[in-house]
């Protein structure tokens, strides 16, 4: 007679010890991001075949605060105190020292109204360009004020990538500053946000009350360490790229 087949073990809730030990590495991974290389422009990026996850968003919808929350560190991701003025692509390895697993990407804040219209145009046109050619994106990220909404160059965004979303790219809608918005504002902001996400995730997020934090993290953790790939698959010192931002220029050639 034949043993009945043991039940498998459910998946790990919110707030299990499975949750949370994942929740403990995906932090801790994401505490390893360092600066890796900064770009005027997408010719001067390396070729990395590393997972790569793109942080973009409107200007003033704080997407240096969640990268610096997500990785614990208080000035890894520039915050301007003149939005919209930074204009560079900035990429930060992720991984044990010398053997980069992953890439985070800082793409620059759009829609600032400060910002020439042809500058905004051209920035427009880079980003595009970067989200639909380049190969080895594995997920994006879209920061969004749950208090606006999305904006016309936000669901611009969507339509451009809205292919390759379609073709298996990761896309998450991070709904930040959470904390500044009531129970019943936040369920609407998410239903709502589902449903313009067109297949994205949609997560709460709020930097002042870490709402979202370890979800994100196990996330991102989860894209770029897909089941069956290898946890570390290229060294930094093989990109060519500076140590530092202030070696940066030399990395990259004349700007």
């Amino acid at each position: 007679m034949t043993s009945p087949a043991k039940p498998k073990p459910a998946p790990a809730k919110d707030g299990a010890p499975g949750a949370k030990s994942a929740a403990v590495t995906a932090l801790g991974w994401l505490h390893t991001a360092r600066f890796l290389t900064t770009a005027p422009q997408l010719h001067f990026l390396p070729e990395l075949d590393v997972p790569e996850i793109a942080f973009v968003g409107r200007s003033n919808a704080g997407k240096s605060t969640c990268i610096n929350t997500l990785t614990q560190q208080k000035q890894l991701a520039f915050a301007s105190k003149r939005p919209g003025r930074t204009q560079h692509i900035n990429l930060f390895a992720l991984g044990k020292q010398g053997a980069t697993d992953a890439v985070l990407t800082d793409l620059p804040g759009y829609g600032y109204a400060a910002v020439p219209k042809q500058d905004k145009i051209r920035w427009q046109q880079v980003m595009a360009n970067y989200l639909v050619s380049r190969s080895n994106l594995q997920g994006i990220v879209l920061m969004c004020d749950p208090r606006h909404g999305m904006t016309e160059l936000d669901e611009i965004l969507l339509d451009v990538i809205r292919p390759r979303v379609e073709e298996g790219l990761k896309f998450l809608v991070i709904l930040t500053k959470a904390d500044k918005l009531t129970r019943a504002e936040g369920a609407k902001a998410l239903s709502i946000a589902k449903l313009q996400a067109g297949g994205g995730q949609v997560r709460l997020f709020s930097a002042t009350k870490r709402t979202g934090l370890e979800d994100v993290a196990t996330l991102l953790w989860d894209w770029a360490h897909p089941a069956g790939a290898p946890s570390a698959s290229q060294a930094v010192s093989s990109t060519g790229a500076s140590p530092d931002p202030s070696g940066a220029p030399d990395a990259l050639g004349p700007q």
